[in-house]
């Protein structure tokens, strides 16, 4: 495992800290984390690998940055940041994209979720406009929800959602490890399983045209990859 890098420590607090997983977001990672910060103070953002100024815009927007010497993944960069913010007496997380799709301005409906019930994973269900979505990509989001759906045996209209809210410790405790997209399938199950309630809140999402879109989701391979850890998961937990 290529070792991370801390720029800064990050002050104790028994709080919430948004955490974004960041590869090559220079373009956007500044406004990303201004606007979060309008709703949390404390923001940590893990540059896996990124070979633009993304640590840089983090920083200079008013966030603390750690960073990968080289890419490990998205789940890689959420279980830094989740074990990182743990030790710092943080006692929930709210992540997010660094590609800006995620709309700072939603992040209170997913606080007031995860307040009414503090011991829920909350998930942000994104309102998707089918026209911009690609028919690889539809295919994969819905193939993958229907299979989250029978390992966690209820409805959950998003598991692809990265805009979420965890209770810290509890999450942790589930030493999910899944270091790609697959990650955040896989803690849906494992929270499931473990009794941790799942609720989930619809939320806006900002669609940029397809010329402008950045994702570094490989429908394929990282459909594949959560088919493995969900398949993986069920014929282990039943």
């Amino acid at each position: 495992m290529a070792p991370a890098s801390h720029d800064e420590a990050l002050p104790r607090r028994d709080a919430t800290a948004v955490l974004i997983p960041a590869l090559n977001c220079g373009a956007t990672i500044g406004a990303v984390v201004s606007g979060a910060r309008q709703h949390i103070g404390d923001v940590l953002v893990v540059s896996d690998g990124s070979v633009d100024d993304t640590a840089a815009a983090a920083v200079a927007a008013g966030a603390q940055v750690v960073r990968h010497d080289a890419t490990q993944g998205k789940g890689a960069a959420l279980q830094t940041g989740m074990r990182l913010l743990a030790e710092r007496g943080f006692a929930r997380v709210l992540t997010m994209d660094g590609d800006g799709q995620h709309l700072s301005d939603q992040i209170p409906v997913l606080l007031a979720a995860s307040d009414a019930e503090p011991a829920a994973l909350v998930i942000g269900v994104r309102q998707v406009d089918p026209s911009l979505v690609t028919p690889m990509r539809g295919f994969g989001n819905r193939f993958a929800n229907r299979w989250v759906e029978i390992a966690c045996g209820q409805q959950l209209p998003d598991t692809q959602s990265g805009f979420r809210i965890y209770p810290l410790r509890a999450a942790l405790a589930l030493r999910p490890r899944a270091r790609h997209f697959a990650f955040e399938t896989e803690v849906l199950i494992r929270a499931a399983r473990a009794g941790i309630p799942i609720r989930s809140v619809p939320v806006r999402l900002y669609q940029p045209p397809a010329a402008e879109r950045v994702s570094h989701f490989r429908p394929v391979v990282d459909t594949v990859r959560i088919i493995f850890v969900v398949l993986g998961l069920i014929f282990r937990l039943w």
